[in-house]
Formats: structure tokens, C-alpha cells, sequence
């Protein structure tokens, strides 16, 4: 009867996800200029928030049937919803009242806003004139920003029965809202490559710009790494990076029933193998964690860090266009915590690329030390 009961469950639990939908981007060259110092940032920023701020606004039209449909699902937990509805509107605001700030260097998408409820009501009639110097990037905003919204509104609405990074249990969990403004961390998921492949070339490449970022790793991948090479191959693989942990393999840690051991046998090897490198960080495979595993995180001395800003490198999208995503991303949400796919090539083309973007635009990286 248990079995029969788990499986119809299971069942039931497929029947309310319907397949995930492909992830967006957004072609940076609709966008008629260049970052090229802290004050055209701030515009496109004003611009991205307001676009994002018209999407969500009119999301709240819709009603429960509609809002499901939309989002390609057979139940939503809608109370989830408006809870992540209400944090975007509160980091919506903090953003524009922060892009505002330049509003006298150039006062494009400047507008006489001074709360939360004058931001939706601007939104609400927000609107870029045809003859317009920003005209081409209006409708190709608009698509984006819609499709963007129903990715995290489609994540909302499956919390907390599938876990993700769109919602937060506690505060021993990070997602990089906690960053200063223009501050971002770089982050990689799922290594150590093969040898000779994606993590020696994008260790080296960070290490040639002078950037620390936080690898997130597997412990058989690192085990395996370690008994093909060396101790010693491997600390200098990762030398002045950051390295946390995903647990022993990369599987659901929300589901899976030896998830604490995936994590402190991963620690443990982290903290022998790599000490000068190791910080005590846990991301989660896929976003998945259990809803009661907070205090399991604390004894460990582990913090979970999710993120705010996905390069979905490891999808269908081109390098260019993982790049072009995470750059509109980092203008509406102006600080956060990045995720690549370490073992994807396309990582470190990206990455090449985001970095001749933003080189003049007034951004800094977070050191992964300090995080």
C-alpha cells in the first residue's frame, strides 16, 4: 500500500510539472549603447527595471486559472507566488531608487518615482516612443522580460514541493541580494573537469585577469581528478580560487536520502585536500534542498549559496548568448551572485565576453574570500 501511495504520488507530482520551459536571453545589441562609464550603466538599468517592473505588474491581472495556463502548469501554489511577487516589487524598488541616483548625468528612463507604489503605477503606463532613440529595444525587452518573469514565476509556483534558488528558508542561505550595489561573484558549478579540459582553461583564464571566483565542486569529480594527477596538480588547479562544495555527486539534495553524508564526506575531503582554498559554502545541485535542513547546514558551519543571476550555459543557448542573458540580468538586478557551469567550454567565452562589456561600466567582482 506504502509503495502503491509513493508511486501515485510521484505520478501526481509529474502531472503538475509540465515540461521546463527553454530559457531566454536577451540580444545586447538592441540596445543602442555602449557601458562605457557608471552613468550609461545606471540607464540601462532604469530601462531593465522598468521593462522587468511592466511585466510583473501585469502578471497580477491574471487570475489563478489564467496565471497557471500561462505558466504550462496544472496547480501553482499561489501564495508562494505573491511572495516572490512582493520581494521583486521591494528589490525592484531599492534598484531604481539606486539607478536614479545619475539622473542628472542623463536622465533617460528618469522618472519623478519616490516609493514602491509609484514605481508600479509608472510601470503600469511605462511605454517607449516610436521615434524614440531606445524604440528598437522596446518590443525585444518586452518578449524578454515576460519570458524571464515566467521562469521564476513558474519556479514560485512549485515551491516548495520543488525546491529552487527563487525562494529563500532562512537567512543561513545566500543568494546574493546581500551584496553591495554594482557587486557581483562569479561562480562555476559541477567540476572538476576532465583533466586538460574546461576547469584548467577557465582557472587559468581568471587567474590571467586577476579574478577569484568560487568553484563549486563534486567529491568523486575531485577524487577522481586527484587520483589521475595529484594532490599537488589539483591544489594548483584551483590556486587563488575559491572552492566550496555540491556534495559527492551532482544529484537533488532535496530528495536524495544520503544527502548529508553526499555533503560532510565532500567537506571532509575539501578541508584536507584544499585547505588554503576551501570556504565553507554548499551550493545545492539544481537549487533542490530540504525545507529542514537549516540546522544540518549551521552544525556543519556550512552556508547555502544559491543565486540571483543564471547563465544557463549548460542549455541550448550559444556563449554569446549565456553572456548576453547574465548582462541584462546584472542591470535589473545590479548585484548578485553568477551562475556558469564549469564543466561547459562556453563558460570562459562567456565570461570573455561579459568582461569586455562591463570593463568600463563601474561593476566590481566580489573576492571570493570574502563572500
Amino acid at each position: 500500500m506504502r509503495i502503491a501511495f509513493l508511486l501515485l504520488t510521484g505520478l501526481l507530482s509529474v502531472a503538475v510539472q509540465a515540461a521546463p520551459v527553454p530559457p531566454t536571453t536577451f540580444d545586447r545589441a538592441y540596445w543602442p549603447e555602449q557601458l562605457e562609464n557608471p552613468t550609461l550603466f545606471d540607464v540601462a538599468s532604469r530601462a531593465e527595471i522598468l521593462g522587468f517592473a511592466q511585466a510583473l505588474e501585469a502578471s497580477e491581472a491574471l487570475d489563478e486559472p489564467a496565471l497557471a495556463a500561462r505558466l504550462g502548469l496544472k496547480q501553482i501554489n499561489l501564495a508562494s507566488i505573491n511572495q516572490v511577487r512582493a520581494r521583486l516589487w521591494q528589490q525592484l524598488w531599492r534598484n531604481y531608487a539606486l539607478a536614479q541616483q545619475s539622473c542628472e548625468q542623463d536622465a533617460s528612463f528618469c522618472y519623478a518615482i519616490d516609493s514602491q507604489h509609484e514605481l508600479r503605477q509608472q510601470a503600469a503606463r511605462f511605454e517607449v516612443a516610436s521615434d524614440s532613440f531606445y524604440a528598437g529595444w522596446a518590443e525585444p525587452s518586452r518578449e524578454f522580460h515576460q519570458s524571464y518573469l515566467n521562469e521564476l514565476l513558474r519556479k514560485a509556483a512549485l515551491f516548495p514541493q520543488t525546491t529552487s534558488e527563487v525562494e529563500r528558508f532562512s537567512d543561513i542561505e545566500r543568494n546574493g541580494d546581500e551584496l553591495n550595489d554594482r557587486v557581483f561573484l562569479l561562480t562555476f558549478d559541477a567540476g572538476p573537469s576532465t583533466v586538460g579540459t574546461a576547469t584548467d582553461a577557465l582557472t587559468d583564464y581568471l587567474r590571467r585577469q586577476k579574478l577569484a571566483a568560487t568553484f563549486f565542486v563534486l567529491g568523486n569529480s575531485l577524487q577522481t581528478r586527484r587520483d589521475k594527477t595529484s594532490l599537488a596538480q589539483v591544489r594548483a588547479l584551483y590556486k587563488g580560487q575559491c572552492v566550496g562544495l555540491q556534495g559527492w555527486q551532482y544529484r537533488s539534495h532535496g530528495q536524495w536520502q544520503d544527502w548529508q553524508s553526499s555533503v560532510t564526506r565532500t567537506q571532509a575531503q575539501l578541508e584536507a585536500d584544499l585547505p588554503d582554498q576551501y570556504v565553507p559554502l554548499f551550493r545545492p545541485p539544481y537549487g533542490q534542498r530540504r525545507a529542514d535542513s537549516q540546522g544540518f547546514f549551521a552544525r556543519q558551519g556550512l552556508a547555502v549559496v544559491l543565486w540571483n543571476i543564471d547563465a544557463q550555459d549548460q542549455s541550448t543557448l550559444s556563449a554569446e548568448q549565456s553572456a548576453q542573458r547574465v548582462l541584462t540580468l546584472m542591470l535589473l538586478w545590479r548585484r548578485g551572485v553568477i551562475q556558469f557551469q564549469d564543466g561547459q567550454p562556453k563558460a570562459q567565452e562567456a565570461l570573455a565576453w561579459l568582461l569586455k562589456q562591463t570593463a568600463q561600466s563601474g561593476i566590481g567582482w566580489e573576492d571570493c574570500k570574502h563572500y
